[in-house]
């Protein structure tokens, strides 16, 4: 499945909330070596119930909107 995310880094929680035809994902990382990036697959493994290795991130690596992929494979 293929998804587009928006990404709010240096939040005060971390959480996944699904508005319309986009996903907004609170990560309380900074956008600084990757770390907010780690923190969204993580976030969305645990929200589709699947392994990290699972989502993949294919469109905006440096951007806050992002395309995700997430392929099923559940734990």
């Amino acid at each position: 499945m293929e998804i587009e995310i928006k990404v709010i880094a240096n939040a005060s929680k971390n959480a996944v909330k699904e508005e319309a035809d986009v996903f907004k994902v609170y990560v309380t990382a900074q956008r600084e070596k990757g770390k907010a990036n780690k923190q969204v697959v993580k976030l969305l493994a645990q929200h589709f119930n699947v392994s990290k290795s699972a989502v993949e991130i294919i469109k905006g690596e440096k951007s806050n909107r992002k395309v995700v992929i997430v392929k099923d494979n559940i734990r």
